[in-house]
């Protein structure tokens, strides 16, 4: 099964990355996809923004934009899924060609502008809710008059669906998206946010935030302290980047877009330890960017991650990559005489934090 399985790797990375994306969702659909062989080590269990989960690997937003199969990746193995990003409205995105794979860097390149099929779409797939953890990705549509407005109708719409929400605000590929994350426009968007969940009962979902990785150092506290102060319950870092550090593929540095896969790992691991420290591990981050094996893994929840979510790392490494993870994790708590992932959670983050990275270069 698992030949099989590489081989079907090796053949979509063969096709456009677009058409591949769309057959592995559509094989998803048909059930045919690997399943673990057994369950997970219990230790890799946690109690996180409230919610249990069985692992701490998550399906990154943007693999499942519209919902079409999270059923399908809890049951081959995720600890939880995040679908999206979802607009209140459908839009196509930008025009085509704009996925680039390079794949000597594992790296890929996208400046796909948030094409989805609109949130209406997906609220009617999750209204039969799959069992486990599903968080709802949010964004703003490209022409929007008031891209406030688009988040809080996003809460008001997918919150009977919604396990928790991220608001997603850090993606370079909808021109002026990246401005919600200065202070004054972030804590104006997080009230509104907040007041909206309020609407959503007794029992809201946890609200999220999604930051950019190529914010300054010197902005790091005071954003932070935005989020830590709306009372949002925790952190996504991070998204792709606009820097090309680490890309050797000349036509990719030229191309447009957010990069992701394994030369954002450094500066996404940088900045999710500088996070865990300005909160002081007292709110738990999701850590994303460059995840492919499971010592990427180990070295995110090092640096202050409480769970991990993965999405171009699986373009290239295929789905035994989840398997591989969990055991590297349970081997560390192994080494560490550990019953939970909790003692390994920031252990390096001072280390992580001190580390030099080249400049942005766009």
């Amino acid at each position: 099964m698992s030949a099989l399985f590489g081989l079907g790797q090796t053949l979509l990375l063969g096709l456009d990355p677009e058409r591949a994306h769309d057959l592995a969702l559509k094989t998803l659909e048909l059930g045919v996809y690997p399943r673990p062989s057994g369950a997970d080590d219990t230790r890799l269990r946690q109690t996180v923004f409230g919610l249990d989960v069985p692992n701490p690997i998550g399906m990154a937003p943007g693999f499942d934009k519209d919902a079409r199969a999270p059923r399908q990746l809890l049951d081959m193995g995720f600890g939880f899924v995040e679908v999206g990003t979802l607009t209140p409205r459908a839009q196509p995105g930008n025009p085509r060609p704009r996925v680039f794979r390079a794949h000597a860097d594992r790296a890929i390149v996208n400046r796909l502008g948030f094409n989805n099929e609109g949130q209406d779409a997906a609220l009617e797939r999750l209204r039969t809710k799959p069992r486990g953890i599903v968080g709802v990705n949010l964004g703003a549509n490209r022409d929007s008059a008031d891209r406030i407005a688009d988040y809080v109708k996003g809460i008001a719409q997918m919150g009977p669906v919604a396990s928790y929400f991220t608001v997603n605000i850090s993606s370079p590929n909808t021109p002026g998206l990246r401005d919600l994350q200065a202070p004054r426009k972030l804590g104006e968007l997080l009230d509104k946010v907040q007041e909206a969940r309020k609407g959503l009962g007794d029992n809201p979902p946890p609200l999220l935030v999604k930051l950019a990785p190529d914010l300054a150092d010197a902005d790091l506290p005071e954003v932070v302290g935005v989020i830590r102060d709306s009372g949002a319950d925790g952190i996504v870092i991070s998204n792709t980047t606009l820097a090309r550090d680490g890309l050797s593929d000349e036509t990719l540095i030229r191309e447009t877009g957010g990069l992701s896969g394994r030369p954002l790992f450094d500066r996404a691991t940088r900045m999710l330890a500088r996070v865990y420290r300005v909160t002081e591990g007292g709110l738990p981050l999701i850590g994303v960017g460059g995840i492919d094996s499971g010592e990427t893994a180990l070295a995110k929840i090092e640096a202050g991650a409480t769970l991990i979510q993965l999405y171009t790392g699986l373009v290239f490494e295929g789905p035994s990559l989840l398997g591989r993870i969990k055991r590297s994790l349970v081997a560390a708590m192994d080494d560490a005489k550990a019953d939970t992932l909790a003692p390994l959670i920031g252990r390096r983050a001072d280390e992580w934090a001190e580390r030099e990275l080249p400049g942005l270069v766009v």
